[in-house]
């Protein structure tokens, strides 16, 4: 274990991170909020931290291992967490307990939207784009954009990018030198952003919401600059958009540089988990709109569609954007809607849950045992895009999805131990696991009414989903620590 090298990446790791406290800070100059002091005071205090951690071992040239990489990338996120608070804590408006600052920023940098704050409307901009500006560095890694800016740190770049990736399939590489794929995925990721805020622009929003909410659509985070979420702007132009991005973050961005690079959207349908992954939101969209408007709930078909299509894409993305209460909706949809969220986008993008690949590789293991058992003697490979698939890989999803399920059970107990009836436990640990947001019952709307210790529990939670959960429980496993 390359300690002293951990110790000076997360240094400078630190600094960088202190300068994500500028943009906030002329937010707050300009538009006169007077919220301007917690982030000058969060900028200085976390860059002397960085300072202070990365220089006793600044000098320190070593290759980093992959367990290295685990490590940095689960501290990272912890400290993130507990850093990305400080702008809350120092705020007079809202003033939050630390239990609450952390619960926030940890839901702004896992991408997971879930919320305690009330009011929004009434907060300072710079809190607003503060809270927006958060989930779009969380959205496709921090982690990766230190290693796009940063070769000058002079380590195994894969190391951390494997550890920080998700998806079950992460050593694919789209460029020779992996700074180079960091900045390939990043710029996707900042083409898009430009381009939704551009459309949210266009189509009558104030620039303010319009780039505050492409920041929190492009990292399917669900972050609004108000109480009533998309539903505030009652705009079927503005909801339309919000689908199309939402989309796009929850396609592998590696498919949509490809795409681009081909210049032709067929690589699009040629990919097989993008081709599920729409089946699912088409599926989903007319078996809900159907139930909406036969219950008469939306009875015009059209309003059906509309609010059946944004909310499935909303949660299936794991964004988490609301237009219509959908905790009303009848029948089992609600339910249906979080079960969705484990399944949520595909591997390679900014959404949450197990992915969308993950889960076609167990429907097709599944289906090939049921072969076996007719034909035990057949050999009958699992294949993705006429490929056969790997065993280990294989393996290795069954083990993320039994480590995965064991997580939530866990968590799920503990949440009822803090007093939640099950609904609420139950939609709150899933919602937060699989980074999405909304929930049922207590936490349909914020989670202001959960406990703090119902809050750590969460915030657990979030952590866990964001890494994949593997990254964070290395950590306490005997063998890692050993030489």
């Amino acid at each position: 274990m390359n300690l002293r090298v951990v110790q000076r990446i997360l240094g400078i790791l630190l600094m960088l991170f202190s300068l994500t406290m500028l943009p906030p800070l002329v937010v707050s100059l300009y538009y006169a909020d007077g919220n301007w002091r917690p982030f000058l005071e969060a900028t200085l205090v976390l860059l002397f931290v960085g300072f202070a951690v990365w220089l006793p071992a600044a000098s320190v040239q070593r290759e980093l291992r992959l367990r290295d990489g685990f490590l940095v990338v689960s501290l990272f996120w912890i400290v993130l967490g507990i850093a990305g608070a400080a702008p809350l804590v120092l705020s007079k408006q809202p003033q939050v307990s630390i239990t609450d600052a952390v619960f926030e920023a940890v839901s702004g940098f896992t991408t997971t939207g879930a919320t305690v704050l009330v009011g929004l409307d009434a907060m300072p901009p710079s809190l607003l784009y503060y809270r927006q500006q958060i989930q779009w560095f969380g959205g496709i890694g921090i982690v990766v954009l230190a290693v796009a800016l940063l070769p000058m740190l002079r380590v195994g770049g894969m190391q951390l990018l494997k550890a920080e990736a998700p998806g079950p399939m992460k050593d694919k590489k789209l460029t020779p030198r992996i700074t180079g794929t960091a900045k390939v995925l990043w710029l996707v990721y900042i083409a898009l952003t430009l381009a939704c805020a551009l459309a949210y622009w266009m189509a009558g929003m104030t620039l303010f919401d319009a780039i505050g909410h492409s920041l929190s659509t492009l990292s399917t985070g669900g972050f609004s600059t108000h109480d009533a979420s998309l539903a505030y702007f009652k705009s079927p132009a503005i909801e339309a958009i919000a689908i199309v991005f939402m989309f796009a973050g929850g396609v592998n961005f590696a498919l949509h540089y490809v795409v681009w690079r081909h210049r032709s959207v067929r690589e699009y349908l040629a990919d097989t988990e993008f081709r599920v992954f729409l089946g699912i939101l088409v599926g989903a969209t007319l078996l809900y709109t159907l139930i909406l408007a036969l219950a008469q709930v939306k009875p015009d078909s059209l309003e059906a569609f509309r609010v059946a299509i944004f909310q499935v894409v909303s949660i299936q993305t794991s964004t988490g954007f609301l237009t219509d209460d959908f905790t009303l909706w009848p029948a089992a949809i609600p339910m249906m809607l979080i079960l969705s969220t484990f399944i949520s986008g595909c591997a390679g993008s900014t959404a949450g849950g197990m992915k969308t690949l993950r889960w076609v590789l167990i429907w097709k293991q599944g289906y090939r045992e049921l072969q076996r058992a007719l034909h035990p003697s057949a050999i009958i490979p699992v294949k993705i895009g006429g490929k056969a698939v790997e065993l280990n890989v294989i393996q290795a999803v069954w083990g993320f999805f039994a480590v995965y399920v064991g997580c939530f059970v866990v968590l799920l107990i503990a949440l009822m131990a803090t007093g939640e009836d099950q609904i609420t436990a139950f939609s709150a640990i899933a919602t937060c696991m699989n980074n999405t947001g909304p929930g049922l019952g207590k936490v349909a709307a914020n989670f202001a009414a959960v406990s703090d210790a119902g809050k750590w529990t969460c915030t657990l939670a979030m952590l866990l989903g964001r890494l994949e959960v593997f990254p964070l429980l290395v950590l306490v496993t005997a063998t890692f620590w050993r030489k």
